[in-house]
């Protein structure tokens, strides 16, 4: 093999293993955590970073998904059973792109959700896709997360989450 040949599949070689060595690390505080959403049942703009040493559950849904609908009950169980705590801040992101922040409102007071529902900006959602997987886009799969007070994710397993396995994934983050 010739230099030019040994260098090119050298430069092959490291554009192949390169992205592998620098993965994005989940480091408190992402960028992403300063993308502005719109809760649309109060109209007032957050960001996840306005939660910070909160304790936080995040979880995309659709208006359409059957097991959204569940899921939400179960959030909504697991906090009642909690006693509603002040520094956990629960957010439901609607991420189908054809779904607005009216309908997303109306959806959320029809069926009683009391807490933050933000339409998903086209950044965050890209955001969750390639930092966390592309399944956070796929809500009948129940993608959720805990953000600690820390700003560290933690990813809760695909599924639907009964109310005792969210009171068990969050109480250790609870108590300060």
């Amino acid at each position: 093999m010739n230099n030019k040949s040994a260098a090119l599949l050298l430069c092959v070689l490291a554009g192949l293993l390169l992205p592998a060595c620098t993965s994005v690390a989940e480091t408190p505080f992402s960028d992403w955590f300063t993308y502005e959403m719109t809760d649309v049942l109060t109209g007032q703009s957050f960001t996840i970073g306005d939660y910070s040493g909160k304790v936080v559950l995040l979880a995309t849904m659709a208006q359409w998904c059957p097991n959204c609908i569940v899921q939400q009950g179960q959030i909504r169980k697991a906090y009642e059973q909690l006693g509603r705590p002040a520094d956990l801040i629960l957010i439901s992101l609607d991420v189908d792109v054809n779904e607005d922040e009216a309908s997303l409102k109306k959806y959320a007071e029809e069926w009683g959700f009391d807490w933050r529902f933000a339409v998903s900006p086209l950044l965050v959602s890209r955001a969750l896709g390639n930092l966390y997987t592309a399944q956070y886009l796929n809500p009948p799969l129940d993608p959720m997360m805990i953000i600690d007070r820390q700003g560290n994710v933690h990813h809760l397993p695909y599924g639907l989450k009964e109310s005792d396995a969210l009171l068990k994934a969050l109480e250790p983050f609870l108590p300060e």
